[in-house]
């Protein structure tokens, strides 16, 4: 399933958008999934601005769930995405958010595998919570989610200074660390 390519189609001034990837436990445990969903990102024209693997604890999983608190599937949530290494990966290009959230397909991977066969989670994902990947739903969540993900990360210093670089093509690729780079001439 491919998108429009930003980088070839690109004509417009219009800035880059953020959203915030993550590629599930069971996902990063298997490579076939892992390379797949890797190669859909970069097929699809996202840059990958940052990309970080960690086994997230206990309180950033509450924290980043904190709105399912009350759900019957919270803890069963909480405990799968605690019980090994994610990816998370800030993802950027014109339209990211609707564009990674039309990749991935809707969040029940049944009704998926019927509606959109070709999703990431219709071929990557096992149930309900263990649904491959994760996308941000809005810009606000985009600058949340991250703040928990990539604490680091700093938004004003990616408007002014990295995504004028990014948006002119002036990145490269590093294919070991799955990450795109200002090129430093």
């Amino acid at each position: 399933m491919l998108v429009p390519n930003v980088f070839t189609e690109m004509t417009s001034v219009k800035p880059l958008q953020l959203t915030l990837a993550i590629m599930k436990p069971h996902v990063v445990s298997c490579p076939f999934s892992l390379l797949d969903i890797r190669r859909t990102i970069l097929d699809n024209g996202f840059y990958v601005v940052r990309s970080k693997r960690q086994t997230i604890k206990l309180e950033q999983a509450k924290q980043f769930y904190s709105e399912h608190k009350a759900k019957f599937f919270y803890n069963r949530l909480i405990t799968f995405m605690t019980s090994g290494p994610s990816e998370a990966y800030i993802l950027a290009r014109e339209d990211a958010i609707s564009v990674w959230r039309h990749l991935m397909g809707p969040t029940k991977v049944f009704q998926c595998q019927l509606s959109n066969p070709d999703s990431i989670r219709a071929k990557h994902g096992l149930t309900d919570t263990r649904n491959a990947t994760h996308g941000s739903d809005s810009d606000e969540s985009v600058r949340q989610e991250v703040s928990i993900m990539v604490p680091q990360f700093c938004f004003e210093h990616w408007k002014q200074t990295e995504e004028p670089m990014f948006r002119d093509g002036k990145v490269q690729f590093n294919d070991q660390q799955f990450i795109h780079f200002v090129h430093k001439s």
